[in-house]
């Protein structure tokens, strides 16, 4: 699991004056200022995409046409997840035993490149409905690419987009440019905060019990990977990819040329995400014009995520943010539900439907969305993967 870690490398891959991937204090100091402005940045960098990824859910969930319905994480899904993550954490560390690191992460930085963009389109799309000119045609267009002829013609892709969908790909285009030749910290972030809304949005937990076995599952590989091995530690040194959230500690003194990093791995903010989102559902299921259960998990996590800090900091070494995080999440809601004598209907609730892939693809008037569900989970489990930032 990623974790929040003091004195990180720098994003880019220049040389840090600081050796803190596992906590240690380097011959850079940050000041007190700076470092309580790297650690509240990260704290609203990492609910911001949970917030709004989490009302953004309610209205997947609501759509009605099949197609554009999110992909559902079921209980079985849940209980292999951390089994698949592992695999894929060992995996990139035996990767990067074997082969060139530099070749890989080029590798990484070309897939990363392409989902960045696409996530970032996706993320941006309301916001340019809002701002586009009325006076401005928005012309629609269509991808159509079809397999034989005749009556067995067949439909292979089919996306509906406007003027709209291409000018947020052109703006994301260039803040993906930006990041492979320059792998800015700013570059970073947009496409960190992008994957972690569209995360938490698009990836949809059927119900309580597959959350608490998700989470639970990932407390012990958090836990495991992060104290158990250095295998974290040796990946998180090699990988170069905007699957974390970072903020200079240094920025007072440097400015935009800051070095010195502390960091968020994407995964404490998705995975503790998806669940809150999910109690969202609920509050809205119960139909009684409240928000009580999503707004204490969301203070339950913005409570997990201050002690991860608070722990980091005073004892100078990465925490495994899931080991603060799950337990909050997860008891504080269990527990008012106990209280209102509401927990049989928590438990209960049911929701979403697992996405069935035909060889005949379903048009879809959000292209960018439709790609970032395809590739959700895969992405997940690299965010899961990649974990000790």
């Amino acid at each position: 699991m990623a974790d929040v870690e003091q004195n990180a490398a720098v994003p880019d891959g220049s040389s840090n004056e600081s050796d803190a991937v596992n906590g240690t204090v380097g011959r850079f100091v940050s000041s007190a200022e700076g470092t309580a402005l790297a650690y509240g940045s990260l704290l609203l960098m990492a609910l911001l995409p949970i917030f709004f990824g989490a009302l953004r859910s309610v209205g997947c969930s609501k759509n009605k046409n099949a197609s554009d319905m999110p992909e559902t994480i079921t209980s079985r899904d849940a209980a292999r997840f951390p089994i698949i993550a592992s695999c894929t954490l060992f995996g990139l560390y035996l990767f990067f035993k074997i082969f060139s690191q530099e070749y890989i992460n080029l590798l990484l930085s070309m897939y990363f490149f392409v989902l960045g963009i696409l996530a970032l389109s996706h993320t941006m799309s309301p916001f340019m409905c809002r701002v586009f000119p009325a006076n401005v045609p928005n012309k629609q267009y269509q991808l159509l690419f079809t397999q034989g002829s005749g009556e067995s013609k067949e439909e292979i892709v089919n996306y509906e987009f406007d003027t709209k969908d291409l000018i947020c790909l052109g703006i994301s285009s260039v803040v993906g440019v930006w990041y492979v030749l320059k792998k800015h910290w700013i570059a970073n972030n947009l496409f960190g905060l992008a994957f972690a809304l569209n995360g938490v949005e698009l990836l949809h937990l059927n119900n309580v019990s597959t959350g608490c076995i998700l989470l639970g599952g990932l407390f012990v590989y958090d836990v495991f990977w992060v104290f158990g091995t250095n295998v974290m530690v040796t990946v998180a040194k090699s990988f170069e990819a905007p699957i974390k959230l970072v903020f200079p500690q240094d920025l007072l003194e440097k400015g935009l040329d800051a070095s010195n990093f502390a960091m968020l791995g994407l995964g404490d903010i998705v995975i503790p995400g998806i669940f809150i989102a999910l109690l969202l559902r609920f509050d809205v299921s119960l139909k009684k014009n409240t928000r009580t259960y999503f707004y204490t998990s969301f203070l339950a996590y913005i409570f997990g995520l201050g002690l991860t800090i608070f722990v980091m900091h005073t004892f100078k070494h990465a925490q495994p943010a899931l080991l603060y995080l799950v337990p909050a999440c997860i008891g504080f809601p269990v527990l008012l539900a106990l209280f209102k004598g509401e927990l049989t209907e928590m438990f209960s609730l049911l929701c979403g439907r697992r996405l069935v892939t035909s060889k005949k693809k379903t048009k879809t008037k959000d292209m960018a969305k439709r790609m970032a569900e395809k590739h959700g989970l895969s992405v997940l489990h690299e965010l899961m993967g990649v974990g000790h930032f």
